[in-house]
């Protein structure tokens, strides 16, 4: 690890050529396209959220076709909008989303806000994705700090393989410094930074030789040494875990289509029916499923 961070101003040696490599490499992801309005680009970046790009693809696509407006989402039902989210995970998400669209329906003439602050006052939309939407969507310098951001800018310019668990001041003072000045050029360095860490720098395997900004990546030129972080990061299982119940509850409440299904049915095909009575206690309390007698359905 290098004693100091490398310093990092808006002429930084990484901007160029991460940005042409950009221009020549991109994915063709539709919420990229040109036409694609702010909504569009909320909905992808909600959906994005701990999922794939290539998982979100269909999802977003169905998903604009069916709600094109924030008030078009609004007036959907809930289970309407729990069985159009599938199998995207993290189904809460989609509740925020219907909220977040309701918000904008009524508080903003169903336009999406321009500003960062603005956007921080809807449901769901935290500093990250206020930052992308307005960066993405409205062309804005702003400091976009996803996973893969943060992890290209530790190899790059700090020589470590991995940020802390948890953003930090200093960490975002880079991040901010290095941020070009112009506004479309700073888009297109958020954009190119993501997607290097999304296909070349990915956390588990790095491929140094396709890097574009190999030169002068101070991981690489330390011998890319491991994760100092190693003991602060949690593991996240899945199997046998609450979570993993949950997926099998409302997956069973998917396939029903808002008919009822008994708990008794549920409870008979589940190993472990104490963790499945509490998953559907937990859905019910999470607005994620509704219960009549004994039995629950998609609300």
């Amino acid at each position: 690890m290098t004693d100091q961070p490398r310093a990092a101003h808006s002429d930084d040696p990484l901007v160029a050529p991460l940005i042409a490599w950009y221009l020549a490499n991109a994915r063709d992801l539709p919420w990229r396209r040109a036409g694609v309005a702010a909504w569009g680009v909320l909905v992808s970046e909600i959906m994005l959220q701990q999922t794939p790009a290539n998982r979100v693809t269909p999802y977003w696509r169905a998903w604009m076709e069916r709600w094109p407006r924030p008030s078009d989402l609004a007036t959907a039902t809930t289970a309407e909008v729990i069985q159009a989210w599938g199998t995207l995970g993290y189904p809460k998400r989609a509740l925020r989303l219907q909220q977040c669209g309701s918000v904008i329906a009524r508080d903003h003439d169903d336009v999406v806000p321009r500003s960062e602050s603005t956007l921080l006052g809807l449901p769901g939309i935290g500093e990250y994705t206020a930052a992308a939407i307005a960066g993405f969507a409205y062309g804005q310098r702003t400091v976009v700090l996803d996973t893969n951001i943060r992890r290209v800018i530790a190899r790059a310019h700090v020589g470590e393989a991995l940020p802390l668990p948890h953003l930090t001041k200093s960490e975002r003072d880079m991040a901010t410094s290095i941020v070009p000045c112009d506004p479309a050029t700073a888009v297109l360095w958020n954009q190119s930074t993501m997607e290097l860490g999304a296909l070349i720098c990915q956390a588990r395997t790095a491929d140094c030789d396709a890097c574009p900004v190999r030169s002068p990546c101070a991981w690489l030129a330390n011998g890319r040494p491991g994760d100092l972080h190693a003991d602060r990061r949690r593991s996240q299982p899945w199997e046998g875990t609450d979570r993993q119940a949950r997926g099998r509850v409302m997956a069973l409440l998917r396939e029903a289509e808002g008919e009822l299904v008994p708990v008794a049915a549920i409870l008979a095909n589940s190993p472990r029916q104490a963790q499945t009575r509490r998953a559907i206690e937990t859905l019910i309390a999470d607005g994620l499923a509704t219960q009549l007698g004994e039995a629950v359905r998609l609300p």
